[in-house]
């Protein structure tokens, strides 16, 4: 390995001088590298990209479909039904499986190409200088040596150890989660300097937000910051999801249970003298009976569902199980930036002329005043409006803000956005809400100008003023920066009137302090009156004598739909934590306000205090704190996993590359749709097309749904699947004629069940929904209440069709007209049953009570399904084709009424089923009300 290679494979570059930097890369800060060598070290490193995980091939994953434990039974039955000749009977219960196969690779399908489609990347350019020229080219043609040439808005193309810089800000919050602008020099910093703190180094996926530089490539592709991070998302465990856990233990003891009654059904019927054929028919029967065929279709349906109704509400699903996991999530970890916040700096408190202002109003919408705040003037009962006139500081304090400015407000498909530094943004909006405007320019042109340097922490302009004073013409200096750089340079101050007084430090730094400790980052402003001869600006300019005019205090608020949403997830029961790389003051003062402490004192850990916490100690500060800031991607990995340890489900919001490993770890992580970077989308299980808090909520709510609407569906297809195998098992017990044969049970099992139970899947939400607190995770998928409903409801079942076929067979003495009978029978009782589960029969009850008027508008699903449900039975045994496939007898209108009143005892039968497993806890507390 050469020296070269070996500087490459080190991550300490902002360690190294510039010379040394230069000659390790073997190129040329001015000339850059010549065309030859770029195609050398094209072949040798490759292409600057992030390598893709290879995808499953698209007959991958329709054969994945078949690798459920339920359908190998139904594989290997068809296969010995057609090794015994049975062909029609075994393409039948192919076609079943074929079936479910088709509808979850559709499903599956349709989630990768929403995700496609709202991922799709646009390719990067960079400027960078080759044979001593500036070109433009692709950043996948970047190699390590490149010059590159950065300028506000570019993306940074590969990670850059930079060489000159001129006011450069770089956005690294895809990195570091911080969100302000970083400020960036040439100097070297320690060897063992934190990723936020190498002020020298540009990181590849960053933005520049202001200013320009150059920059020599030190590493591309999988070597960058950003490759580096997303190979930790690999070592993340892919933990299965709670629902798909519980259906491969239920599948799997179901399966356990259909073989061994199958396997004794075959063996006592042998032992009756029966033969194998008749015996294999029956145990075929039965385990076709016993599988629920339409569960898997009608699960992936239910999900699918859910996954539309959430990509209404701003969240977009990847994977189906993800829906049901968001439902019962007992903890919500977000970031602050975006997410809980407008994403928006907004001055919220001013102090100019010994007087404190609030700012009312959010983000860059200029709607909203300046009002005198009454929680200092001791006896104002109510806010008033600022007078700009009596307040002379005031007026300047704004105007300050204003002119020394180099951003600016453009508006962008009807919203404003900044064009420059969001803070110097939230500047503009707060003088606009005063009244000013950009035309104050003309009046008060710039002249000259020190950009903002981090070195003196201020940024000062010279203005001309059209307008004299007295019968001389002045020029004026504003300054806006740091309160410490700014306070060491005034000697007087500004009171309301706009008279001179001595500057009083203390009282300053009171309010400095005051705004500090409610997360406001705070600029001083001041201003000089110089000759109107000076036509130049130099730091000697403003070292002294300078007027302080007053404060600014602004923050990134947080959204008000946001604050209401986690009051909700509170009230359900789900804790809500913040996990930011912000400063832990303003993260604190942000859970404050949005009401994370529940009454009680917001608890803040920092990334400095977890890293000497031991995995005890970090186990019980996970519990105990609300806001984790300033934390590594180590770290945030490290507190998914303590919560995940204490029995939690987990999901975990980011949009940075440093929040990958842990979206892939969390039990549902949630990526950023708008700002979100790719490598944080496909760590993902769910996307936010509108980075809002408030649509975590009501996809959390619509989980808790799905999961509902998942129980009713199953409470409804199990007893039929009981009904059947009693029924059969029985009447081999009995040496009975089978009342029902194994492809009308496939009928039933398929068609019929998933006519009736995908309507269970439109049911809306129950009003308490987001009242209850999150189920148990490990909590069975068969609770005791429910199989206690499931074995009620299959004891019925079996005395329909047991009854009907014996009653039918001994009047008539014909087999397929008994058959025919006792399946109508049982679709009847079916039919009452799916009204006492779904919403209708609220409605209902509440019609029949007569004290309270309940709309059938959302029981349009359900009475879709039982009229289709009923036509296809009508098919299924008054069509000839039918008959002979399925081995029915057409019906008179005298043998369907008796059909249609055997099952009427389905009602009081239901009612006792619902007292004792009231899945719709909405239901039943709406008719006690009724």
């Amino acid at each position: 390995m050469t020296a070269t290679e070996e500087k490459l494979l080190e991550n300490h570059w902002h360690n190294l001088p510039l010379q040394e930097v230069a000659q390790s890369l073997d190129s040329n800060p001015k000339t850059g590298l010549s065309s030859a060598e770029v195609s050398q070290r094209q072949q040798k490193y490759g292409p600057n990209e992030l390598k893709a995980k290879p995808g499953k091939s698209p007959i991958v994953r329709f054969l994945l479909q078949f690798n459920q434990p339920l359908l190998y039974i139904l594989l290997i039955a068809g296969a010995i039904k057609a090794l015994l000749g049975s062909w029609v009977n075994a393409g039948v219960i192919w076609g079943v499986t074929l079936i479910n196969a088709i509808i979850g690779y559709v499903q599956e399908a349709k989630a990768e190409s929403a995700i496609s489609a709202l991922a799709s990347a646009v390719k990067t350019e960079a400027t960078v200088i080759r044979d001593g020229e500036k070109v433009r080219v692709s950043s996948t043609e970047i190699v390590p040596g490149d010059i590159v040439l950065l300028a506000s808005g570019d993306k940074v193309p590969a990670d850059l150890r930079l060489i000159d810089v001129r006011n450069l800000q770089v956005n690294e919050s895809a990195l570091t989660g911080e969100s302000v602008a970083v400020e960036k020099t040439t100097r070297q910093v320690e060897v063992d300097a934190p990723l936020a703190e190498r002020t020298n180094m540009a990181y590849a996926g960053s933005f520049v937000t202001f200013g320009t530089a150059k920059g020599i490539v030190v590493a591309i592709a999988q070597d960058t910051e950003t490759g580096r991070i997303s190979q930790l998302i690999d070592r993340g465990t892919n933990l299965v999801t709670p629902l798909t856990r519980k259906f491969d233990r239920f599948s799997r003891t179901l399966l356990y249970i259909i073989l061994g009654v199958a396997a004794l059904t075959f063996a006592v019927g042998i032992g009756y003298g029966n033969s194998i054929v008749e015996m294999f028919e029956a145990a075929v029967a039965l385990a076709v009976s016993a599988i629920p065929e339409g569960l898997p279709a009608v699960v992936t349906v239910t999900l699918a569902i859910g996954v539309s109704r959430m990509a209404r509400r701003n969240a977009i699903i990847r994977k189906l199980p993800a829906v049901e996991t968001l439902g019962g999530a007992t903890v919500i970890c977000s970031d602050k930036t975006g997410t809980l916040t407008e994403n928006q700096m907004t001055v919220q408190a001013i102090y100019a002329g010994e007087q404190q202002y609030k700012v009312t109003g959010s983000g860059y919408n200029p709607e909203g005043e300046i009002v005198v705040d009454t929680d200092v003037n001791d006896g104002a009962s109510a806010q008033k409006p600022a007078d700009f006139d009596a307040n002379v500081a005031l007026r300047e304090c704004l105007i300050a803000g204003l002119l020394c400015n180099d951003s600016q407000i453009e508006v962008k498909d009807g919203q404003n956005t900044v064009v420059g530094d969001p803070t110097e943004g939230a500047l503009i909006i707060a003088a606009n809400k005063a009244g000013l405007s950009d035309r104050h320019e003309e009046t008060m042109p710039r002249v000259d100008a020190i950009p903002f340097e981090s070195e003196f922490q201020y940024m000062a302009t010279l203005h001309e003023q059209r307008q004299k004073v007295g019968s001389n013409s002045q020029r004026i200096i504003y300054v806006k920066g740091s309160v410490e750089a700014l306070l060491q340079r005034c000697e007087q101050m500004l009171d309301a009137q706009g008279e001179l007084q001595p500057l009083d430090t203390a009282t300053i730094q009171e309010k400095v302090d005051a705004m500090a400790h409610q997360g406001l980052r705070v600029l001083a402003f001041a201003k000089k009156i110089v000759p109107a001869q000076q036509k130049s600006l130099d730091h000697d300019d403003i070292a002294a004598g300078l007027i302080f005019i007053g404060l600014q205090g602004m923050i990134d608020p947080p959204r008000q739909e946001a604050i209401r949403a986690v009051q909700t997830c509170q009230e359900a029961g789900i804790q809500v934590k913040m996990i930011t790389g912000d400063h832990a003051v303003t993260a604190q003062a942000i859970a404050q306000r949005m009401g994370f402490n529940h009454h009680e004192e917001v608890i803040a850990f920092t990334g400095q205090q977890l890293a000497q916490m031991d995995d005890r100690e970090l186990a019980n500060a996970v519990e105990e704190g609300a806001v984790f800031a300033r934390v590594a991607p180590e770290q945030k990995l490290r507190l998914v996993e303590a919560l995940q340890s204490k029995g939690e489900i987990v999901a975990m919001t980011g949009d940075g590359v440093n929040d990958a490993p842990a979206l892939r770890q969390a039990d549902i992580g949630i990526a950023m749709g708008g700002t979100g970077t790719e490598v944080a989308k496909e760590a993902a299980d769910m996307i936010l097309t509108d980075d809002n808090f408030a649509s975590i909520e009501a996809a959390v709510e619509e989980g808790r749904t799905v999961y509902r609407n998942l129980l009713k569906a199953i409470a409804f297809i199990l007893p039929v699947n009981g009904g059947e195998s009693m029924t059969i098992l029985i009447s081999v017990l009995l040496a009975r004629v089978l009342p029902i044969l194994s492809l009308q049970v496939l009928w039933l099992n398929m068609v019929n069940s998933i006519t009736m139970t995908v309507p269970l899947a439109f049911e809306p939400k129950s009003e308490i929904v987001m009242q209850q607190p999150p189920r148990n995770p490990n909590e069975p998928l068969l609770s005791r209440k429910l199989v206690q409903r499931i074995v009620l409801i299959s004891v019925f079942n079996w005395i329909l069709i047991f009854g009907m076929f014996e009653w039918v067979l001994r009047d008539t003495g014909n087999v397929d007209l008994a058959r025919t009978m006792a399946i109508q029978a049982l679709v009847s009782g079916r039919i009452f049953y799916l009204i006492s589960l779904s919403q209708l029969g609220i409605a209902i009850a509440s019609r029949l009570r007569g004290r309270r008027r309940e709309s059938f508008s959302d029981a349009r699903a359900i009475v879709l399904g039982i009229v289709a449900a009923v036509l296809l039975q009508i098919i299924f045994s008054q069509w000839g084709i039918m008959n002979t496939l399925f081995a029915t007898a057409p019906l008179n209108w005298n043998q369907w009424l008796i059909c249609l009143l055997v099952g009427l005892p389905m009602i009081p039968t239901a009612i006792i089923a619902n007292r004792i497993d009231p899945i719709e806890k909405a239901s039943s507390r709406k008719l006690r009300r009724a």
